[in-house]
């Protein structure tokens, strides 16, 4: 739900954990699109939650962990 970026079915900062099993399986053939797919996501929520609040400026670290470091780390018993 933008611009607050929040899940629309449980209300979590999105991507939550049943957004991101649901994308796991949307890209499951295609981990590099996936990570692309979330960086420019990352981009454009960076400039949404900066326009609602330009005083409080977003954790780099936070949106670069919820959005796109979660791509690395292949899904439990999946071998790379």
């Amino acid at each position: 739900m933008r611009p607050l970026w929040l899940c629309r079915v449980c209300a979590a900062a999105w991507p939550c954990p049943p957004a991101r099993l649901l994308l796991t399986m949307q890209y499951r053939r295609d981990r590099v699109g996936l990570s692309v797919y979330l960086a420019s996501q990352l981009f454009e929520a960076t400039a949404d939650l900066l326009k609602l609040n330009p005083d409080a400026v977003p954790d780099a670290r936070e949106l670069f962990e919820r959005f796109v470091a979660w791509t690395a780390r292949p899904p439990s018993g999946e071998r790379i």
